[in-house]
């Protein structure tokens, strides 16, 4: 087993992804290449709340999805075997969405690798609420070059 890395980065500092398409803010727990635990804090501000839904903002399921996929990629870009990488959706498969998300909540994203290779991989995760379950899926992703 790799060990955890200590001190944890920055999600900015481990995935391309930025501002407003950036649904980690903090990175809580990574063992490379294995496993990572991140949060994301929905402020109530994030654009989308306004349109989804009027007089109810509920953070689409798709979102959650992509926080887990970018959880995921944390874990596999921290894996120094893939510096100079990028991972990319491949599929995704079993998603349930069991709760509904809204402004002020934190999500706990959990993600733990399965079989990875030097040009694609599979995943599982899961956003909790509270340490209520509230979306989880398996991942697939292709890697490819930057």
């Amino acid at each position: 087993m790799t060990e955890p890395l200590s001190p944890l980065p920055k999600p900015e500092d481990v995935i391309p992804h930025r501002d407003p398409f950036l649904f980690v803010d903090e990175i809580v727990e990574c063992i490379p290449g294995e496993k990572v635990v991140a949060t994301w804090t929905l402020t109530g501000d994030e654009a989308f709340f306004a349109g989804h839904f009027p007089g109810r903002p509920t953070l689409p399921g798709v979102l959650m999805c992509e926080a887990i996929a970018q959880t995921g990629a944390i874990a596999l870009l921290t894996d120094e075997r893939y510096e100079g990488k990028l991972p990319l959706f491949g599929g995704l498969d079993g998603a349930r969405f069991r709760r509904q998300v809204g402004p002020g909540d934190t999500l706990t994203l959990e993600v733990e690798m399965g079989r990875l290779s030097a040009r694609a991989g599979k995943g599982s995760g899961r956003a909790l609420v509270n340490g209520e379950v509230a979306t989880s899926c398996d991942l697939m992703f292709v890697i490819v070059d930057v």
